[in-house]
Order: structure tokens, then sequence, then C-alpha cells
């Protein structure tokens, strides 16, 4: 960042340089204040999309990866990972357990042992705070087909 701050404050630099070394009274009224306007103009927006470019690149993001650790140190079972998966549809249980092939009952089950293990109280802190651990794919996240994201390692 700072180099690009430091790069554009030379260009202006540069470009005080040139109008002075090119006399500007002696241009002006040489070929009109409309035209040294447009140059100056020409030059002022070039200058801002090469900072614009240079300022906003990103990165691609990396694919995601799976926290097997925090997996594993949680004692998230692959039922269990599985409903956490599902949760972040935002389906309710019973769409869930027909997801899942299981009942409705089972999905609570297995919700509140998540809640328990995860430390939280609701859905939302609960994928909140598995992404925070990198269990699933977060905002941002190279997902793909969420690869990494299936199955649990023990299922």
């Amino acid at each position: 960042m700072w180099r690009t701050i430091l790069l554009s404050a030379a260009a202006l630099a540069l470009a005080v340089f040139a109008l002075e070394w090119l006399e500007y009274r002696f241009w002006a009224r040489t070929i009109g204040i409309e035209a040294f306007i447009a140059i100056v103009g020409a030059a002022c927006i070039a200058l801002g999309i090469w900072l614009g470019v240079r300022l906003t690149r990103q990165t691609p993001p990396a694919p995601f990866e799976r926290n097997e650790a925090a997996l594993a140190s949680l004692g998230i079972t692959p039922r269990e990972y599985d409903v956490l998966l599902a949760m972040t549809a935002g389906d309710g249980n019973k769409a869930m357990a027909r997801t899942l092939g299981v009942s409705p009952n089972t999905v609570k089950t297995h919700i509140a042992r998540l809640f328990d293990k995860l430390e939280v109280s609701s859905r939302v802190q609960a994928l909140e705070r598995a992404r925070r651990l990198r269990l699933i794919p977060g905002t941002g996240d190279a997902q793909g087909d969420m690869e990494g994201a299936r199955p649990h390692p023990d299922g």
C-alpha cells in the first residue's frame, strides 16, 4: 500500500515538474485553454484509472480447507457434521430430516449436541462459530462444489 502511495506521489510530482517545464503560460496561450484543460484532464483520468486498478486489485480466494483438528477436538460426529452442513442452507428441521433421511427429532438432537459442542445458543451463532473455526466454508471462500466440506473424516 505504501509503495502505491509513494508511486502516485512521485507521479504527481513528475506531472508538476512537467507542467513547469512546459511553461504553462506559453502553452496555454499557444494551444488555447480548452486544449490544455483537456490534456490535463486526460492525464488525471489516466492517473485515476491506474491508481484504481492498483489499489483495488484482489487476490483470488484460496479454496476452502476444513479444519480437521478443530473438528476432532470438538468431537463432532459425522452425522452432526452433516446436520451442520444442512444448517447452512437455512432449512428447517423437517427439511433437513428429509434431506438426511432421519426423523426431525434426530435432527433436533444433533442440533442440540452441536450447540453444546460449539458453546452457542442459536443456529446463527453456531454457523458463525463453525465458519470462524473453518469447519464450513465462509463468505469469500472459494467453495466450488464444497468438495472439502464432505464427508466427515470418520464417515
